[in-house]
């Protein structure tokens, strides 16, 4: 079959492609930036890429119009606390007013479980999203969710953060709130084995573990995953914007997801029992099994996909990366230094590597006392580290930068700065006819700019020059 997968680069979309390709399906993936495209996909037969804004009707015009299937995985969990109902009405009335045009048999879309009355701000847009989605010109699947356990996931991540650094935790009454984690291994199943099956046209199921738990057995299992004690003591009097604060400094989440998050876990998110286990013969992991199953992935190094790559994770960029990748040349102030380079390889392996828990080679406490201060001022600080301690993408989250370009072969990687600035920032690392030319850019954004350059000058002169000292240091 050809199948549209939109949300491609999201951590649904990322992880459904490999399965739709071992099948022998053509999968068409629809990216707002091919720049962020995994670069394995130019390379496989059965991927096309398409370059598709949801939100600019006239990008639509690139969906093929032999497809069979479509899955429709966009969610804005948001960048935008304020519209992002308007923002996924408007994608989900693009989206299937062009996929009417097509031959497109059967929509899937992964939603959230809705059966309380009083639903959180994100519950109440998936379910109108359903019913914008439903269509007489082709068949309807919809899996309803609640929270998603998997290396990588936001609920895992920020679940994990709490746990590992808080022995004990005077924590929101939102924490005896009940759901059922379902392991995202589950998901990939339900989607995927979704594809084609008449038997689910026009359907719609809860998905969910055979567990009920609160969020506080939820942190408690974690801890003993992790053979951790922690003590938890729920208080009625945190109010929703003090919890969030608390996930916001505690965990490496935004502060404007954080909010989200609360609005969410308010509500009970408790299933419907239905047969599709049974129809899709899928058997779905206990809480503490997925847990087990995610730190295995991450000891592999092998985390396929991470909402802190997300933009959501970031309060500065938008998708479309193609903008920031020509660094400014007039009105910028920049730091460049050069070496040697004995070793290319080891070089170029240890630029790859740097951030995260890695650190920066020289100065690291510095970088985190910026990350702190970041975190102060409603930044990101440091706390989201990098998904892989290797491996780089383009669009990837590294600690308070995201990747704007990274290829080995023209040994090139770009940064842009993530954190809160008075203008914005550019970091670039490239090897160049036997040697390593290390910039840091800044463009002020008025006075306030210019002082926040010169204030930072002195540091840079040490940081910088013992960072590149040791990356040349083989």
């Amino acid at each position: 079959m050809k199948i549209l997968v939109t949300g491609a680069t999201g951590y649904i979309g990322k992880r459904l492609i490999p399965f739709l390709i071992n099948e022998g399906h053509q999968v068409v993936c629809c990216v707002r930036d091919k720049l962020r495209a995994d670069k394995s996909y130019l390379e496989e037969e059965l991927i096309d890429i398409v370059e598709v804004d949801f939100l600019k009707p006239e990008t639509l015009n690139n969906i093929p119009n032999d497809i069979d299937v479509a899955y429709y995985l966009i969610h804005s969990m948001s960048n935008s606390s304020k519209d992002f109902e308007s923002l996924e009405e408007r994608c989900a009335v693009n989206f299937k007013s062009q996929l009417e045009k097509t031959k497109v048999k059967q929509v899937i879309y992964l939603s959230g479980i809705t059966n309380e009355e009083e639903l959180s701000k994100h519950l109440r847009s998936r379910k109108n999203v359903e019913d914008i989605l439903a269509s007489k010109n082709y068949a309807l699947t919809i899996f309803k969710a609640g929270i998603i356990v998997g290396s990588g996931s936001s609920s895992f991540e920020i679940i994990r953060d709490l746990v590992e650094k808080l022995p004990f935790m005077i924590a929101p009454k939102w924490l005896n709130t009940r759901t059922q984690p379902l392991a995202v291994r589950d998901v990939l199943s339900f989607l995927f084995s979704a594809a084609g099956k008449e038997d689910l046209y026009n359907k719609s199921y809860d998905v969910f573990g055979p567990e009920i738990l609160t969020y506080k057995q939820m942190l408690l299992q974690f801890a003993n995953v992790r053979g951790l004690k922690r003590y938890i003591l729920t208080v009625p009097v945190m109010t929703p914007k003090l919890s969030s604060y608390w996930l916001y400094f505690v965990t490496s989440t935004s502060y404007k997801l954080a909010s989200s998050l609360v609005d969410s876990m308010g509500v009970q998110i408790i299933g419907k029992p239905s047969n599709i286990n049974e129809l899709l013969n899928v058997n779905p992991l206990t809480y503490k099994q997925a847990v087990e199953l995610a730190f295995e992935k991450i000891e592999q190094n092998s985390i396929v996909s991470s909402w802190k790559d997300s933009m959501v994770s970031s309060g500065r960029l938008r998708s479309n990366l193609h903008k920031y990748i020509n660094v400014p040349k007039y009105g910028c102030f920049k730091d460049y230094k050069e070496r040697t380079v004995t070793d290319s390889k080891k070089t170029i392996d240890k630029i790859w590597s740097i951030g995260g828990t890695t650190g920066w080679y020289y100065g690291t406490f510095l970088w985190k006392i910026r990350g702190y201060i970041d975190k102060l001022f409603g930044g990101i600080g440091l706390r989201r580290g990098r998904t892989s301690p290797t491996h780089l993408d383009v669009g990837d989250a590294l600690d308070f930068w995201r990747v704007i370009f990274a290829d080995k072969e023209q040994q090139k990687l770009l940064l842009y700065a993530e954190m809160r600035l008075p203008g914005e920032a550019w970091l670039e690392f490239k090897i160049e006819d036997g040697l390593l030319k290390q910039t840091a850019t800044f463009r002020p954004r008025g006075l306030w700019g210019r002082l926040y350059w010169y204030s930072v000058l002195p540091f840079h002169g040490f940081i910088f020059t013992g960072m590149i000292n040791k990356l040349v240091d083989v």
